[in-house]
């Protein structure tokens, strides 16, 4: 049994360097790449764009619920003019980047592990190096890239989205006075509170892009299966293994930034 766990964690471990490296030499590829800017935006279209639906939906449906469920805990404790200040630093430190990053990876990540499998099995990724093109910085960097720039808006929009969904719930429907709403919002929030849901936001995108990514490209390799069964395991195994390490990394990031 140890011996089996041992290596279950160096295997791990070893993935986990192989992804750094892959992202790595992706963003490197990128910068050397013809045509950079036409990538780079419909990458920012496919992360950006295309997630921020479902991320304002989730967002007012998080600050909405969070707004129910803190306002009655607080009443108990006679600190109900204390939900702005619990609503808000808990989407702009934990929540807001967390959920954010779990809906692109159910949206952007899968479809995009997909489709690089697919160009992986109907040997166009072949084809891009037989045409001396680096398909890491063609098909991979641009989206790291759009990551970069998308996950910190995403996020904040989640965060703005979540509090007035808790101010809907707080004072709209539970009648706890608005400026007293806001005002212990805003002066619960710091800097320092902001900056380190970014931190996160950026390094739960590189982080999830790059699995998504990583197991789409080497589906050849990592699969258990070829073909469309092949894609669907490296589809399924992106989002499952994206969403265990934005957990993990919350963890971490939030033991060192207390």
């Amino acid at each position: 049994m140890i011996r089996t766990l041992g290596r279950s964690a160096l295997s791990v471990v070893f993935e986990l360097g192989e992804i750094s490296l892959f992202g790595l030499e992706a963003l490197r590829g990128f910068f050397v790449q013809r045509g950079r800017l036409a990538k780079l935006t419909q990458a920012i279209h496919e992360i950006g764009v295309r997630c921020l639906p479902i991320v304002a939906t989730v967002g007012l449906f998080t600050g909405l619920v969070m707004g129910l469920q803190l306002y009655y805990t607080l009443v108990k404790f006679g600190a109900e003019s204390a939900l702005g200040t619990a609503v808000a630093l808990s989407l702009i430190r934990e929540l807001g980047p967390v959920l954010t990053a779990l809906m692109v990876v159910g949206q952007a990540g899968s479809a995009m592990a997909s489709e690089l499998g697919i160009q992986r099995n109907d040997e166009q990724i072949d084809a891009l190096q037989t045409m001396s093109i680096d398909p890491l910085g063609f098909l991979v960097g641009p989206r790291l890239v759009a990551t970069l720039i998308c996950f910190p808006i995403l996020t904040a929009v989640f965060d703005l989205i979540g509090i007035f969904g808790g101010y809907l719930t707080g004072s709209v429907l539970l009648n706890l006075d608005a400026g007293v709403y806001w005002n212990r919002a805003f002066e619960s929030v710091s800097w320092a509170d902001v900056q380190g849901g970014y931190i996160k936001s950026l390094v739960f995108g590189l982080l999830t892009i790059s699995i998504c990514a990583y197991r789409g490209f080497n589906t050849h390799r990592k699969a258990s299966f070829p073909g469309v069964r092949g894609v669907s395991e490296s589809a399924t195994r992106a989002v499952v293994w994206s969403s265990v390490m934005v957990l993990a990394a919350d963890y971490l990031i939030t033991s060192f930034l207390l």
